[in-house]
């Protein structure tokens, strides 16, 4: 399989390039610019490879959720670049890409589940529960926004070590206390990354992407520009 995966949905810009199990990658950390700086990095991977844009088997994006801006700019690249190429996309959670970089860490080994919080701002979080079965990567429940005081890990995992993952922890330390005697390690520097993206999008059925104009973004919040105090 032959993969292009993109991810802006943070303030980590990322691109990678899967080729049959080996994978190049480029990023940067940049508050803003993701625009000019994903595509130089799409242009970099595949100049180097000596692959046309046609020539993929799918095009990945992180879908979110993450900052709105960057969440709408990779389905937008996804999109451009799908629809110039002929080339379907496979939209992957950028949630259960922190997972999959958290379970992929060496002090990580044994472990099966990871706690991913996102900040989302406003006071709030993105965050889902993630189990590895089997080498597949499930997620326990809906992704979810809301209150770090509403996080919780499920009833059945108790008793079991879990990871703690995400740039929620750094920003909301009351969430990384109130579950300390939960989770076994905890990296709040983790951020999506187009290396997991690709990882997990060679893990789908190509019967299952979509066409360039199916693409859709996932925010999770319905209103975007209110404050908490102000959405139902």
């Amino acid at each position: 399989m032959k993969l292009l995966a993109l991810d802006t949905a943070t303030e980590q810009c990322s691109a990678a390039l899967w080729l049959e199990g080996v994978v190049s990658t480029r990023e940067a950390q940049r508050p803003s610019g993701h625009g000019e700086l994903i595509l130089s990095m799409i242009d970099g991977l595949l100049s180097a490879a000596q692959l046309p844009l046609r020539e993929l088997s799918a095009i990945a994006y992180g879908r979110g959720p993450g900052a709105f801006t960057g969440v709408r700019l990779a389905v937008g690249v996804a999109q451009g670049l799908g629809f110039a190429a002929g080339v379907p996309l496979l939209p992957i959670s950028d949630l259960r890409a922190v997972a999959a970089q958290a379970l992929g860490r060496p002090e990580a080994e044994g472990a099966s589940r990871v706690l991913v919080c996102q900040d989302a701002r406003m006071g709030e979080v993105y965050w889902s529960c993630f189990e590895s079965r089997a080498g597949e990567l499930i997620a326990l429940g809906s992704e979810a926004v809301g209150a770090p005081e509403g996080v919780a890990l499920p009833a059945v995992w108790g008793g079991e070590a879990v990871l703690g993952a995400g740039s929620g922890f750094e920003a909301h330390p009351s969430l990384r206390q109130r579950l300390e005697g939960e989770l076994s390690i905890v990296w709040p520097q983790l951020r999506p990354h187009a290396r997991e993206i690709a990882w997990l999008a060679s893990r789908e059925d190509l019967a299952a992407a979509l066409r360039p104009d199916q693409a859709q973004p996932v925010y999770l919040r319905e209103q975007v520009a209110t404050t908490p105090s102000r959405r139902n």
